[in-house]
């Protein structure tokens, strides 16, 4: 075959490439052609290789569009989260959950309850981030924050479309449950939120204050029990009762140029490195 044929054939396949969209065999092809011609593969080898280059592409992608859209902090990873910190916290049980097989397909909630500072917000983010690199989409946000959105979408009419597409995602983590404010607008739109996510889609709270004191939340008690009974039907509940996390350690702050991330990103988990920083509530 003269060189001009196999630039012909080079370039005709680029082009088919482009439109059975392979962009990754597209670009790893000739590598893996001349090792192929090198060693001798058979076919069935050489097939194989592309087709799992392309599949771990398409994995790196959809990990980073997914991780892109959560939110997450940078830097909660379960690395750095200091178990030994927190003892009635089993790291094998978190480590199960972090599959998400199962709870997640039936919709179970998980509930975290711990003093300020003593790490609800790391462990969340990190259980998140563990989900999301094992397929399943997530949203982390502040509860007041989900819950001014959500009056904004009442006052447009669209809140129920709104609480829709919070429907992709699989689980919804809501940090800091007790800081919303006892107001009748904004602990309806969060009710009608817990109500419609209820034995569908699984919900994370993380909370100061344990249930008994929810009615700070919530105006109505039977506003608050009917809540409480939705989030606890099918829960996993955690209690962190430890000091102050922030107030025994220093926080490690970041050096060098530039301000930090604002939300965790492929490059951010990848060179987070294992520590005993552990500053979030």
């Amino acid at each position: 075959m003269t060189s001009m044929t196999q630039s012909i054939d080079a370039q005709r396949l680029t082009l088919i490439l482009n439109d059975l969209r392979l962009p990754a065999i597209k670009h790893s092809w000739p590598e893996l052609t001349a090792r192929s011609d090198k060693e001798g593969w058979p076919a069935a080898r050489f097939l194989a290789a592309l087709a799992e280059h392309e599949i771990a592409e398409r994995d790196r992608r959809r990990i980073e569009r997914h991780l892109g859209e959560a939110k997450l902090p940078p830097g909660k990873t379960l690395d750095s989260f200091a178990f030994d910190a927190v003892p009635m916290i089993s790291r094998a049980q978190v480590m199960a959950i972090c599959a998400g097989d199962g709870w997640l397909e039936q919709g179970a909630n998980l509930i975290l309850f711990g003093p300020p500072g003593g790490g609800k917000s790391h462990l969340a983010a990190a259980i998140g981030l563990a989900l999301i690199e094992n397929g399943w989409r997530v949203l982390f946000t502040r509860t007041s924050d989900l819950v001014q959105r959500l009056q904004v979408a009442r006052r447009e009419l669209t809140l129920e479309a709104a609480i829709a597409r919070l429907d992709k995602y699989h689980l919804l983590i809501l940090d800091d449950m007790a800081y919303v404010t006892k107001d009748q607008a904004e602990t309806s739109v969060l009710f009608e939120l817990i109500s419609a996510r209820y034995e569908q889609r699984s919900m994370f709270i993380t909370a100061n204050q344990p249930f008994g004191e929810w009615n700070r939340i919530f105006p109505d008690p039977a506003m608050t029990l009917a809540a409480v009974d939705r989030l606890v039907h099918h829960a996993t509940i955690f209690e962190m009762n430890v000091e102050s996390y922030r107030r025994r350690t220093a926080v490690q702050r970041r050096t060098g140029a530039g301000r930090p991330p604002t939300y965790a990103t492929i490059k951010t988990v990848e060179q987070s490195m294992p520590s005993d920083n552990q500053t979030a509530t």
